[in-house]
């Protein structure tokens, strides 16, 4: 394998993890240059979408080498998108080679997320918070975090068994659930507060984010997937709020409406 299709073959690698990962366009691009011309690899091409990388480098000589990556969705993870930073800083300074840099990236890719207790406590503190923002009570904030510690763990048990689009319906109907029976169990809170804090968790707040970086970078194809994906979202929140307040105003004769 020669030294070109050596360094292309990390830096899409590289690139690959951060995009999966949450990574903005413009960072993966830079990233990927940064470590080809750090190499003297001058004559090469990068081309970033939202969910695919094209690479190609020294296309006019004998090593001439190029690389095409699909690179679905991810959840995403800010902890991975810190540390192949700093790796791709420690390479492009050559303070690690090539060959013990594949092995770092290793260690970045599998770093672990949060401890599901971590989690817990961390999606109903923020419920709460945002069920006081937006205007409720006390007795609502506090009602908001059980509906988000509720939410966690059912993200949790369910993990991959949905899609994302079904597993947005499922969770907001969750959220919306548990709170109108909060209600309908004579607690003076306001439900409509307790939901707004407790869809929080699935807002998609980064891909949105994101998408308006990438239009502002002039990237409109990554901001328009990344755009269609977090409105997408967005809908299905909407969706699954809906039907439980919806059946709840059937039932109950307008009552919790």
């Amino acid at each position: 394998m020669t030294d070109t299709k050596k360094v292309l073959s990390f830096a899409v690698e590289l690139g690959d993890i951060l995009l999966r990962n949450g990574a903005e366009v413009y960072r993966v691009e830079d990233s990927v240059l940064a470590i080809l011309n750090s190499y003297d690899i001058t004559d090469c091409d990068v081309y970033v979408l939202s969910n695919g990388i094209f690479a190609s480098a020294d296309e006019v000589t004998e090593h001439a080498s190029s690389m095409i990556r699909h690179v679905p969705m991810y959840p995403m993870h800010l902890g991975r998108i810190a540390a192949l930073n700093h790796l791709c800083r420690e390479v492009c300074a050559h303070n690690i080679s090539i060959e013990d840099a594949w092995t770092k990236l290793g260690e970045c890719k599998t770093l672990p997320g949060y401890s599901p207790l971590a989690l817990l406590i961390a999606t109903g503190i923020g419920c709460g918070g945002f069920a006081y923002l937006y205007g409720g009570t006390p007795l609502d904030s506090i009602m908001a975090i059980l509906v988000g510690m509720v939410l966690r763990v059912f993200l949790m048990f369910q993990k991959k068994t949905y899609s994302k689009t079904m597993t947005n319906v499922f969770g907001s109907i969750v959220v919306s659930l548990t709170a109108i029976l909060l209600y309908a169990i004579g607690l003076p809170v306001h439900y409509d507060k307790i939901i707004i804090g407790g869809i929080m968790p699935l807002v998609p707040g980064i891909p949105l984010t994101n998408s308006i970086r990438d239009f502002i970078n002039s990237d409109y194809l990554s901001g328009s997937i990344r755009l269609i994906d977090a409105l997408l979202t967005a809908f299905c929140i909407a969706v699954g709020v809906g039907i439980v307040i919806t059946i709840a105003h059937l039932i109950g004769g307008g009552a919790y409406i």
